[in-house]
């Protein structure tokens, strides 16, 4: 089993305003800080993830933790929150659901966390998602938009979403094939889990009479021959995949293989292309050299990414992985952590000076609809609601990027309408440090 722990980190910032100085949605600061909880100490808090630092979906994914270990350490410098240190610890799960339970039961009962952050995957995180709600630790914004982290706070009163979620992204690109491509011929390729099966129920609310074949991958078989020939044999002229990068790879060097050239559209997980790029060549042992077989492939946005240099949040995570970061470039999965960073400094500032499990999670779902941040939409929380943000655009890959060709559009689970999102994009505060005013 592999762990790692980054560097610890300080994170303070300025009191919020209020005069409750003992935690909760109210904020407050000016008194003495205090061990309140469990993983928070006068001088310290200790946050946990999980991530696939190797195995199948390493690439990517693993990381994710760096560009929260930059931020926290950028944040530092401008003098943090509530003069706290940040303890950020991330352990390898490999996403295996077993090993995650291993990891996690280490984050929670030895190295005794305040709260779960980022806990990456689908499969992974459900295995665990019981556990850390019976042992009352906040599990704070899944990277993952399965439904599970947030359509039921009733059941699961700790956990939260952070990205759109599947069913919303699917109800999205289902709106958009149906007005774009009204005679498309559409095949599915899905991953066989909760990330497949609620693109799925998203998408055919909109087009569900035009599709021709629903193929599903096991994680972890890397054969999908079958699943592609399936499609092709189908007659599906468009393909939209709810699956991972690495098997956006597999589907394209497996639909070369077979001289299968649909319209590919691939949700926002998998569809980063400079990582696929490198997938295809590794895969291909060097036949396919770029991403230059997803040109064309449309996906979806939340989130700016780094080929968007005019952007000024990738103008402010540039500055900060120059400044603060490891090895390496800015990546669009280091951009993710990033403004995961964010939003988890939005909730710390909420939660008052002497922070409470129960009073995180109350200041979370009292005033975090409010955030403004670097996602593109607003996010959906409250007490009946821990869902995330609410919007996506619409991008076709264009080399190492993409450029939009539908603007955000905002929605929800269920039978909620799709409308066009009439707020204008946050600016980001100065050296990317969350305003106390707008968090509480």
């Amino acid at each position: 089993m592999t762990t790692i722990a980054a560097a610890t980190v300080l994170s303070t910032v300025a009191a919020c305003g209020g005069s409750d100085d003992s935690g909760g949605a109210s904020g407050g600061g000016g008194g003495e800080n205090e061990a309140s909880d469990i993983g928070v100490t006068e001088t310290s808090i200790k946050l946990g993830g999980h991530y696939p630092l190797t195995g199948v979906a390493a690439p990517g994914y693993s990381e994710i933790p760096t560009g929260l270990d930059a931020y926290f350490t950028c944040l530092n410098q401008e003098g943090g929150v509530y003069d706290r240190e940040i303890e950020w610890i991330f352990r390898d799960d490999a996403y295996n659901p077993t090993q995650t339970s291993q990891v996690t039961n280490e984050l929670v009962l030895e190295d005794e966390i305040f709260a779960m952050v980022s806990g990456l995957g689908t499969p992974t995180h459900s295995a665990v998602v019981d556990f850390l709600n019976d042992e009352g630790v906040p599990d704070l914004f899944v990277s993952s938009g399965s439904l599970l982290w947030g359509d039921n706070p009733e059941e699961y009163p700790m956990s939260f979403g952070w990205q759109t979620d599947y069913m919303s992204e699917g109800k999205i690109i289902g709106e958009y094939i149906a007005e774009n491509f009204p005679d498309a011929q559409v095949g599915l390729f899905l991953q066989d889990d909760d990330f497949g099966e609620d693109g799925e129920a998203g998408i055919r609310q909109y087009i569900d009479d035009q599709i021709v074949a629903a193929e599903r991958y096991t994680p972890g078989n890397t054969n999908v021959g079958p699943q592609i020939a399936a499609l092709q044999a189908a007659g599906a002229d468009f393909v939209v995949g709810f699956n991972v990068p690495s098997y956006t790879a597999l589907s394209q060097l497996t639909a070369l293989q077979l001289g299968y050239d649909p319209q590919w559209f691939y949700s926002n997980v998998g569809s980063d292309p400079t990582l696929v790029g490198g997938l295809l060549n590794r895969f291909s042992e060097g036949q396919v050299s770029d991403a230059a077989l997803l040109d064309g492939a449309l996906t979806t946005g939340y989130l700016p990414t780094v080929d968007m240099t005019d952007n000024p949040w990738i103008q402010e995570f540039q500055r900060i992985w120059d400044e603060c970061g490891g090895e390496g470039e800015l990546t669009n999965y280091r951009v993710y952590g990033m403004a995961q960073a964010y939003t988890v400094t939005q909730a710390l500032q909420a939660a008052g000076q002497n922070p409470t499990r129960e009073g995180l999670v109350e200041a979370i779902e009292q005033v975090g609809s409010e955030w403004e941040g670097p996602v593109f939409a607003p996010f959906r929380y409250s007490e009946d609601s821990h869902m995330g943000t609410s919007g996506m655009t619409i991008e076709r890959i264009v080399g190492n990027g993409s450029e939009e060709v539908q603007p955000v559009r905002v929605t929800d689970i269920g039978d909620a309408p799709i409308e066009e999102f009439d707020g204008e994009p946050a600016t980001p505060p100065a050296n990317a440090i969350p305003d106390e005013e707008a968090v509480n």
